[in-house]
Order: C-alpha cells, then sequence, then structure tokens
C-alpha cells in the first residue's frame, strides 16, 4: 500500500518571511507538495474572508497529507495604523483591525485547517507570534495592540493544541517568535545593535527548529532558537 503524498502549507507566502520559508521548503524536496497562499495566489487568501481560508485549507489537503503548515501572516502597521507608544493613542479602529488580522484570522485558520492534519503520524501547525506577545517579558509597554492581538493569538494556539491532541496525538500546534526580520513590517522600527536577520535566515532557522520540536512541545512558545518564551 502506497503512503498518501506528503504537503507543506505556508499561509502568508507573499511576504517576507512567508516567501522564504516557501522557497526553503520547496529547495528541501522533503514534502511531495510545497503550496503557499497569498492575497495574489489561486486560490487567494484573505484573513477577513473566513470562506477563502476555508477553500484554501481544502485545496491544500486535495494534494495528500497537511504535515506541515505555518502561518505567517502577520499584521503590525499601516499608513493609517502605527505602533502606540502611549495609552494616549489607543485608538479602537486600530485594536479591531490588530485583533483580526493577528488573532481571529489564524483562529479562523486553524478552524479549517487543523482538522485536515493527519490523525496517526507527526504534522505540525505553527503560527508565527512575536516575543512582543509575551506578558511576561513586557518590560518597555507600548505597541498595546500589537502585543494584545499576539498575547491573545498565544492563547488560542494554546487552546487549539489541547483539542488537536484529542483528535491527532502525534500532531504539534505551536507559536513561534521568528526574531526581527528584515521586512517592511519591521523596517520602520529597527534599532542600531539590534540583531536582525534576513528573511532567508530567519526561514532557515525556523525549520531547523520546527523539525527538532518533540511532541511534549505542543502548545507552546518557542523562538527561532528554539528557546521557550515566557507567556
Amino acid at each position: 500500500m502506497n503512503a498518501s503524498p506528503t504537503v507543506a502549507v505556508v499561509f502568508g507566502a507573499g511576504g517576507g518571511i512567508g516567501s522564504a520559508l516557501l522557497s526553503a521548503l520547496q529547495e528541501q524536496g522533503r514534502f511531495n507538495q510545497v503550496v503557499g497562499f497569498g492575497r495574489r495566489t489561486q486560490p487567494a487568501i484573505d484573513l477577513l474572508d473566513e470562506g477563502s481560508l476555508e477553500r484554501a485549507a481544502a485545496f491544500a489537503a486535495g494534494f495528500g497529507e497537511l504535515r506541515l503548515v505555518i502561518d505567517a501572516t502577520g499584521f503590525l502597521h499601516d499608513e493609517r495604523h502605527k505602533p502606540e507608544k502611549s495609552w494616549r493613542q489607543l485608538d479602537a479602529s486600530h485594536l479591531s483591525r490588530a485583533f483580526a488580522l493577528n488573532a481571529i484570522g489564524p483562529a479562523l485558520l486553524m478552524k479549517h485547517v487543523l482538522p485536515h492534519l493527519p490523525r496517526t503520524g507527526r504534522a505540525v501547525f505553527v503560527t508565527l507570534s512575536a516575543r512582543v506577545g509575551s506578558i511576561g517579558d513586557n518590560r518597555l509597554g507600548g505597541w498595546y495592540a500589537y502585543r494584545a492581538s499576539k498575547a491573545a493569538l498565544n492563547q488560542l494556539v494554546r487552546t487549539a493544541a489541547v483539542e488537536l491532541a484529542r483528535q491527532s496525538p502525534h500532531a504539534l500546534c505551536v507559536a513561534m517568535h521568528p526574531g526581527t526580520v528584515a521586512t517592511p513590517l519591521s523596517a520602520p522600527f529597527e534599532k542600531t545593535g539590534l540583531d536582525v536577520h534576513t528573511p532567508e535566515v530567519a526561514a532557515r532557522d525556523l525549520l531547523k527548529v520546527i523539525d527538532q520540536l518533540p511532541a511534549s512541545a505542543s502548545g507552546g512558545f518557542y523562538d527561532w532558537r528554539g528557546e521557550s518564551v515566557p507567556w
């Protein structure tokens, strides 16, 4: 009996880290199929459109067993909204957008992806979170919307991991901090002396850590070095 084809999927494949992850997975050749989704792919995804996420998950599952799924989506700033330096800058529309893209969208992605993970054997779902989403590690303040939405994402991952264990005992659901990566998302906030990685290096480091995560890591929050990040 032939084994089912293995599939790796990257959501947010049009972004800096996402595109690097997609390329790295294609170059590795470990999976029979590598699929990337973004706003300009076919099918396209929109985190504000649950139907697009459901269609993309089903499309990817049509190629075989989803053994690795990475959510590389995320929102920090745009032309209208910048990270807050003070509570005086809190804005309802900014908070809503941050939660919609950093927490609600990924939660709906998990809703439609996790049921497709195989019930036997190792499978991994990873969502890119951020160290600033750590409550225990928050010593600088500011960045209210981004911090809070990523903290919410971490809780969603933790909760989904509990349920996933009942369906697929050997599957993992984890949050990961990729470090500071040289992308348009982080460029305006890079500080002198900060350890900034290229997307290619970040992708390599993330995939290395993912490969080494034990089954007990499910529901955890890890950085690009494989070290646990405080909640």
